[in-house]
C-alpha cells in the first residue's frame, strides 16, 4: 500500500487537513530561507559596519559614505537616523544639548524599532505553523481513526485489512502535522533568539553613540 494510495482513498475531510499542513509547510519552508538569510545579512552588516565606526572615521564623512549606498540597514540605518537628527538640530541653532541629544535618540529609537520590524517579520507565522500544525493533523488522525471504525460496520467480520487503510490514513495525517511543526518550531526558536540578540547589539550601540553625541554636542556648548 502506497503512500498515494493512502491520499487517493482517503476521506475528503482528511485530504483536506493534509492539503492544509502540507501547504503550511512549504510556506513556512520558504519563510525558514528567507528569513535565514535576512538575518545572517543583518549579522555581517553589523559587523562590518562596526569596524567602519570604530576604525576612527570622522561620523560626518561616514555619515556622507553611508548616505550614498543603496540600501543602508541595521546599524547603518540607526547611526543615519541619530546623526542626521543631531546635524539638523544643531544647524538649526538649538543650544539646548540636551533637546539636541533628546532628538537624536528618539531618531535612533524609531529605527531600532523599524528593523525589529523587518527582522521579526513571518516569525509569527513560523510559531503559529509549529502550535497548530500537531492539532490540524490529530484531528485529521481522529476523523481516519472514526472512518475506519464505522467500515466495520460494512463488513461481516472485522479483521486487520479491514481497519488498516483508515488507520494508515490517520497516522499519515499525524506524520504530516509534525513534519509541518518541528522545522516551524525550531527555526521560530533559533531565529527569535538570533533577533534577540541583535536588538540587544542595536540598544548597545545607540546607548554608545549617544555617548559621543553626548561628548560632541557639550563640547561645543562650552566652546562656545
Amino acid at each position: 500500500m502506497s503512500i498515494w494510495s493512502l491520499v487517493s482513498n482517503a476521506s475528503w475531510i482528511v485530504i483536506l487537513v493534509m492539503l492544509l499542513l502540507v501547504l503550511a509547510s512549504i510556506t513556512s519552508w520558504v519563510m525558514i530561507v528567507q528569513r535565514g538569510v535576512l538575518i545572517r545579512n543583518a549579522q555581517q552588516h553589523m559587523l562590518s559596519f562596526e569596524d567602519r565606526f570604530w576604525s576612527g572615521m570622522d561620523l560626518t564623512q561616514l555619515y556622507r559614505e553611508l548616505q550614498d549606498e543603496p540600501a543602508p540597514n541595521g546599524l547603518e540605518q540607526i547611526f543615519i537616523s541619530g546623526f542626521r537628527e543631531f546635524s539638523r538640530l544643531r544647524s538649526q541653532g538649538t543650544e539646548d544639548a540636551d533637546a539636541v541629544m533628546e532628538g537624536s535618540q528618539r531618531a535612533m529609537r524609531v529605527a531600532i524599532s523599524r528593523e525589529q520590524e523587518k527582522l521579526e517579520t513571518h516569525l509569527p507565522f513560523l510559531a503559529t505553523v509549529g502550535s497548530t500544525s500537531p492539532y490540524l493533523g490529530l484531528f485529521g488522525t481522529v476523523v481516519g481513526i472514526m472512518n475506519a471504525f464505522r467500515g466495520l460496520a460494512n463488513v461481516q467480520q472485522a479483521t486487520l485489512a479491514s481497519v488498516a487503510p483508515g488507520i494508515a490514513e490517520a497516522l499519515l495525517a499525524t506524520a504530516i502535522g509534525l513534519l509541518a511543526a518541528i522545522p516551524a518550531v525550531v527555526a521560530y526558536n533559533r531565529y527569535s533568539a538570533k533577533v534577540d540578540a541583535l536588538l540587544a547589539s542595536y540598544d548597545t550601540f545607540a546607548d554608545e553613540f549617544a555617548s559621543i553625541l553626548h561628548r560632541k554636542v557639550h563640547s561645543r556648548s562650552r566652546s562656545a
